[in-house]
């Protein structure tokens, strides 16, 4: 399957995801949300259903036996694992993660979703940059 038509099903699903929530329960999808109230063992056993099929995606791709990403699968577990909590405590200190902010609060039309995700955004394209270029960049700075 194209990769375009991929990301285009996946986009939808997630769009999908989020609208059924918010028409059910009233409540945004923000996964970092979710997690933390789970975590607290706050009452609402669709937070549990929720994660599970957020879990079960890779289970079944796994179960496929389908590729991870070769960037991903060339990261290795340690790194993966750093990175899993820098995106933790950067969504605590966001108050808030790409898919509460940048999914749920942009359809809400949220100046605070549309600040954070712009942040998300450049932060992303600055971190794609350096890792990319980084290299020749010290190269320029040092003597």
């Amino acid at each position: 399957m194209h990769p375009f038509l991929q990301s285009l099903i996946g986009g939808g699903l997630i769009g999908l995801a989020s609208a059924g929530l918010l028409l059910t329960n009233g409540r945004i999808a923000g996964i970092s949300g979710i997690l933390s109230n789970a975590a607290a063992l706050r009452p609402g056993l669709w937070r549990w259903a929720f994660l599970a099929g957020l879990v079960s995606v890779g289970v079944a791709a796994a179960w496929l036996r389908h590729p991870a990403p070769p960037a991903l699968a060339a990261s290795g577990t340690p790194l993966l694992i750093a990175a899993g909590l820098l995106v933790g405590v950067g969504t605590q200190l966001g108050n808030g993660c790409t898919s509460g902010h940048g999914v749920c609060g942009l359809s809400n039309l949220s100046a605070r979703s549309l600040t954070a995700t712009a942040i998300f955004m450049a932060v992303a394209g600055l971190t794609v940059f350096v890792t990319r270029h980084g290299g020749g960049l010290l190269a320029m700075v040092r003597p």
